[in-house]
């Protein structure tokens, strides 16, 4: 999977061709959450409440690099 991100030892991770809604990974340590782009709400899994925080914080000031607003894309050849 791909790091779009790495702060606080919390790593952001997204798959091309993953799922709906549109998420992303977020890891500290064992944990591991998926978190809507639009809302930021957890949708699966969890993070210590510090680390949530924390990747709250910087996934609010990087949202609009992470939103996509055309269809999916497709799979390159």
């Amino acid at each position: 999977m791909p790091t779009l991100s790495v702060f606080y030892g919390i790593l952001i991770q997204m798959f091309w061709n993953d799922h709906a809604p549109p998420h992303f990974h977020a890891l500290y340590a064992e944990d591991e959450a998926l978190i809507d782009i639009g809302t930021l709400q957890v949708l699966e899994g969890h993070l210590r409440s510090s680390s949530e925080a924390v990747a709250h914080k910087h996934l609010r000031a990087a949202r609009n690099r992470l939103s996509w607003n055309g269809p999916r894309p497709t799979k390159p050849n």
